[in-house]
């Protein structure tokens, strides 16, 4: 696939799009509007939403205190551990 820009000055412009590229996205595209993926897509947001709420409404989190992306790494897995724990004590 070719475009051409022209501008003012005359000057054109051509940009390609791998074939490769266009076949890939081709195949997304059927992936993610089969039923399954449909079905999978919905299943993610509900699931995501609640955890996400949780913790920013019930945890009051808003953001990262620490800087960098060891830190914030390890700031996000002790959140996490704390949801789970909190899970496992509203179950107990």
């Amino acid at each position: 696939m070719r475009l051409h820009l022209t501008f003012a000055l005359e000057r054109t412009k051509h940009f390609e799009v791998s074939k490769q590229f266009l076949r890939q996205r081709q195949e997304d595209l059927e992936r993610i509007t089969s039923k399954e993926g449909v079905q999978l897509r919905i299943n993610r947001s509900i699931q995501a939403e609640g955890a996400f709420a949780m913790m920013k409404a019930d945890m009051n989190f808003r953001r990262f205190l620490s800087r960098g992306t060891a830190n914030v790494l390890v700031e996000i897995m002790l959140l996490a551990m704390a949801y789970n724990i909190q899970k496992l004590h509203c179950k107990i």
